[in-house]
């Protein structure tokens, strides 16, 4: 049996630009009015009934010559990106519709572009609600803009026009929603303020009307497929446990169903109460609902969440959902035992969601930034705007940023010191891994806003180049560890040298007479004071970022400046002293062996 859900709808959008209320306007339509068929508050979402929106737009909806098949509208409570990248599924996002909150007085702020960047990502279509008109000079409540007075309406499409010529420069065509005759080749701009409810109404009917004339087959749903879900979010409640809020967007789900649920090793539970938030015995889809449950402290949000119903034996279903294979199937349709086969599809189940959850993230050798992020779904977002970046990933996985972190991190800022930083997307650093960011003189970038991490990185970027270039060009230079001269071992390593030949300077990497980088001068010290350079014949005590004594330096070992191809181009035009000019010999002989 089938039948055509509710879309469901997540709103996103710069911070303070109206947002929260907004939703809370949508969630609390009609509410005050104690109407029949009001608003039913389920746990994760709010679903608004076809006749309570038909009561709000008034004779809106006649205006669109549709007849209405649609039972109502799904909101996800929690607006905002966090929300937005954890409604995620195989192939997209669950989100079937979203609204772009912009402040009409302040236009596309940084949260905006990040929006946008993961709206066009997941190719979600959306609405922009331009907000706090209210806040324009004699805007006149219940007034389209044409007929406001002409000093508003000049200042209005003043605005106006400005947005739609920022969403311009983002790849999109913009207009007033009532300008629009193709939804599919334009956004529509919806006038509102969440304050007053001002524009609330056309926004319902905007939503109304593009998914149903647009949207029709993929709101179809089955009524009797097994349940398919994702975790907005993972609470801890009193007297319940570990409790998943989830958006069931497929299918059906059971009190007393099993489930394969998403964590770093796939989670098989059972329903053991269904919230929403009263307790019900079954839901189906479009839903949200607290699933109580136990095992479920190490589930993850974003991750997916699958009924298995070892009576349900479509074989079509199966390969097309699950891509399972078809012999297995088969296989599994001739078992007799109901038990076996819910033990057989269940691992089968497992491997899916194992794959969906390991194959977002990133562990690899490449020479590149780490990232930590809080859920699946942020990690899959901040990746994607990363790789669209070019900024190389060396591992972006789930949890907290810890000394392994670190250690890596640092392992690939002493080859290429702009790309050994860590990226802590809303997640916390236990403090054995800051302490260590400090002792190694480590950058980490923390903050819970994809394009704030992105811009303070390239800034961050910018400002060391700048460095590089004002402060020096690298130049050859030798010199010889001291023996008995080990004042620490590692992290960084702290050691006297002599400068044999040439001058070192902060900054330098240094490589050994076998062609491989050992590190990074951090600090040069002359009688306990820090000093920037030291010249030919001076004993001073030199701090190695990535050098470790009894592992890659020892004592008597000769090393070198590092001068990459670039920078010996650059001394072709530089004047160099005998001895200088001797070591770069030096060091084209074994960079040339090497």
């Amino acid at each position: 049996m089938k039948q055509t859900r509710q879309p469901i709808i997540s709103v996103l959008g710069h911070v303070d630009h109206g947002k929260t209320m907004l939703l809370d306007h949508i969630r609390g339509t009609r509410v005050a009015e104690h109407e029949a068929g009001g608003i039913t508050q389920h746990i994760g979402a709010t679903e608004i009934p076809i006749e309570t929106i038909r009561k709000v737009c008034g004779g809106l909806l006649e205006k669109l010559h549709l007849k209405i098949t649609l039972r109502g509208l799904l909101f996800v409570d929690t607006p905002g990106h966090e929300a937005f990248t954890n409604l995620r599924k195989r192939g997209g996002s669950v989100a079937d519709l979203a609204i772009l909150v912009i402040d009409l007085n302040e236009g596309l702020m940084p949260q905006t572009i990040e929006a946008i960047q993961i709206l066009k990502g997941h190719k979600t279509p959306f609405v922009v609600a331009a907000n706090k008109i209210d806040k324009i000079t004699g805007w006149r409540l219940n007034t389209p803009p044409d007929e406001q007075i002409a000093h508003v309406k000049e200042e209005f499409y003043k605005r106006f026009y400005k947005l739609v010529s920022d969403l311009s420069e983002q790849g999109f065509n913009a207009d007033l929603y009532s300008n629009v005759r193709d939804f599919t080749k334009m956004v529509a701009i919806i006038p509102t303020s969440a304050k007053t409810g001002n524009g609330v109404p056309e926004l319902l009917m905007v939503l109304i009307g593009l998914a149903q004339q647009y949207m029709g087959k993929q709101l179809v749903v089955s009524l009797d497929t097994p349940g398919r879900g994702v975790v907005l979010e993972v609470k801890e409640e009193r007297g319940l446990g570990t409790t998943i809020d989830t958006i069931i967007y497929d299918g059906r789900l059971r009190k007393g169903d099993t489930l394969v649920v998403g964590a770093k090793e796939p989670i098989v539970t059972s329903a053991r109460a269904l919230l929403n938030p009263e307790n019900v015995d079954e839901v189906f889809a479009a839903s949200g609902i607290k699933i109580v449950a136990q095992g479920l402290g190490e589930a993850l949000s974003g991750a997916p969440v699958y009924v298995v119903d070892p009576e349900f034996a479509d074989i079509g279903y199966y390969m097309k959902t699950f891509n399972l294979d078809i012999y297995f199937l088969k296989k599994l349709e001739k078992i007799k035992s109901r038990e076996v086969r819910k033990e057989r599809l269940t691992e089968k189940l497992k491997e899916v969601v194992r794959k969906e959850v390991t194959g977002i993230e990133i562990v690899s050798d490449v020479s590149g930034v780490i990232i930590k992020a809080d859920t699946i779904g942020s990690l899959e977002a901040i990746i994607k705007i990363l790789s669209d970046h070019k900024v190389p990933i060396r591992k972006g996985t789930v949890g907290n940023v810890v000394k392994e972190d670190v250690i890596e991190a640092d392992a690939v800022g002493t080859e290429k010191p702009l790309l050994g930083v860590i990226f802590a997307f809303n997640t916390p650093v236990s403090n054995a891994a800051r302490e260590l960011i400090h002792d190694k003189g480590l950058k980490i970038f923390e903050s819970n806003i994809i394009y704030t991490l992105l811009e303070d990185y390239d800034l961050w970027v910018k400002e060391e180049k700048e460095k590089v270039k004002k402060t020096h060009l690298i130049t050859p230079c030798k010199i010889e560890l001291l023996p008995k001269c080990i004042f620490r071992n590692s992290g960084p390593a702290i050691v006297g040298v002599e400068v044999l030949a040439g001058v070192l300077k902060t900054g330098y990497r240094l490589m050994n007479d076998g062609g491989k980088v050992i590190g990074r001068v951090k600090e040069i010290q002359e009688k306990k004071e820090k000093i920037k350079e030291a010249k030919k014949r001076d004993q001073v005590a030199v701090s190695i970022q990535g050098g470790a004594v009894g592992r890659n330096l020892n004592e008597g070992d000769v090393l070198y400046s590092f001068i990459s191809f670039e920078d010996a181009e650059k001394l072709i035009d530089a004047e160099l002293d005998d001895d200088e000019l001797e070591v770069f010999g030096e060091i084209k002989k074994i960079k040339r062996t090497k």
